[in-house]
């Protein structure tokens, strides 16, 4: 295993942790992992896809949320020295968005692991700008089998 350490801005190491490919990637970096949590962070680009006047939309906010789920799983299947599944949002609940994070600006989302069976994560996430919660929500994610 690399000699790798946490935060962790390295593209090509979070590529390896999530099964997006540009220019869908809405992660890049990873702060922290421990047992039922990981960090995830954003920095918005003008480039995105998912940003419109200088704001990231809906959908970036989701799919970052979403993916920062992935940096989770896919740390933990890296320290064990295998490939990052593919996974799926198989729902969303309470999801609440209270400002839309501007270009230049640092999103780290933070993630609670709540329940996690066979495959399916329950969790809560909170996706804040400095320290002010800009997103928040459970999402239920499913890793795809082979």
């Amino acid at each position: 295993m690399d000699n790798i350490q946490l935060p962790n801005r390295d593209s090509a190491f979070i590529e390896k942790l999530i099964p997006q490919r540009n220019p869908i990637i809405m992660v890049d970096a990873i702060y922290q992992h421990e047992l039922n949590k990981v960090v995830g962070g954003l920095t918005i680009k003008t480039s995105s896809i998912f940003v419109n006047q200088d704001e990231m939309k809906e959908p970036g906010i989701l799919e970052h949320m979403a993916q920062t789920v992935a940096l989770y799983t896919g740390y933990h299947f890296y320290i064990n020295k295998q490939e990052a599944p593919t996974g799926y949002i198989g729902s969303m609940k309470g999801i609440e968005i209270f400002r839309y994070p501007k270009v230049g600006e640092n999103l780290k989302t933070e993630v609670e692991i709540l329940h996690e069976i066979m495959g399916v994560s329950l969790v809560k996430i909170e996706t804040k700008v400095d320290n002010e919660i800009i997103a928040k929500g459970e999402m239920k994610t499913v890793i795809a089998e082979d």
